[in-house]
């Protein structure tokens, strides 16, 4: 009877061990579990936030399978209304119906411009009041293409291709209708939606066909003198980290604008 009960205390201690191993077990499993899903969500949103802020990135202008400017191109009629304007959007009629001229100065390099506000008198009021209440000063030119289409994109308060001036307005205006940008053209950026225009611009450097005639970018205007000292300075040393499309080697800042 003694030697039962003793049997009997170790069969419950071994099988009070053996459930202890069990649940310790069953918990370390549900912890590798949830750890995996912490991982697993986790890198979901991480990818995620990456898609989004290529996108973001690169929808703000013109995209690299589809680019900007043209010459001797007639341009074509505002584009159809697709949306609408968001924000306190400068009136039209600050462009006067008339060519502005001005500088803008890059790196300390003058860019002697034109606008053309009986062409595209949409963007290039907003253009005007921007100017002048100095919200260009020492901002960016955040992006360079070396491949395909040919522009320096400036413009941008976040730098990265995201930012704007608070309003988005549209729609497209004065697009070439072979979709051709000539070196020299002045366009403003935007993302799909015409009425996504904003603060940010291109300078076209060499001629580039750009998206297409149904497709196309608003060209406020043109360089008419400094565009040489340009791709000297800044165009030549191309696209950090050797890449077509990106941040300029030479970063670049907003010196200077004026408009008259």
């Amino acid at each position: 009877m003694v030697a039962n009960d003793k049997q009997d205390r170790e069969a419950r201690t071994r099988l009070r061990a053996y459930q202890a191993r069990q649940a310790a077990h069953e918990r370390t499993v549900n912890r590798r579990k949830r750890d995996n899903i912490v991982v697993a969500a986790v890198f979901v949103v991480v990818t995620a936030l990456l898609i989004a802020l290529q996108l973001s990135y690169f929808s703000g202008g013109p995209g690299t399978p589809e680019p900007v400017p043209s010459p001797t191109a007639t341009p074509t009629p505002t584009a159809p209304a697709e949306g609408q304007n968001s924000g306190d959007v400068p009136s039209p009629d600050l462009a006067e119906n008339r060519t502005w001229t001005g500088t803008l100065t890059l790196n300390d390099i003058p860019l002697s411009i034109e606008l053309d506000g009986a062409a595209a008198p949409q963007a290039v009021a907003s253009e005007i009041s921007l100017v002048q209440a100095g919200f260009y000063d020492d901002l960016s030119c955040h992006r360079l293409t070396t491949a395909g289409i040919f522009v320096l994109q400036c413009g941008d308060p976040a730098g990265d291709g995201t930012g704007g001036p608070g309003y988005t307005y549209g729609p497209v205006e004065n697009a070439p209708a072979d979709a051709l940008y000539p070196a020299g053209t002045i366009a403003m950026a935007r993302a799909a939606d015409p009425y996504s225009h904003g603060s940010q611009f291109f300078i076209v450097y060499e001629d580039s066909t750009i998206g297409t005639a149904d497709d196309a970018y608003t060209v406020i205007g043109r360089v008419t003198s400094g565009l040489d000292e340009l791709i000297e300075g800044v165009v030549s040393e191309g696209v950090a980290g050797g890449q077509t499309d990106g941040a300029p080697t030479v970063p670049v800042t907003i010196t200077g604008f004026t408009i008259q």
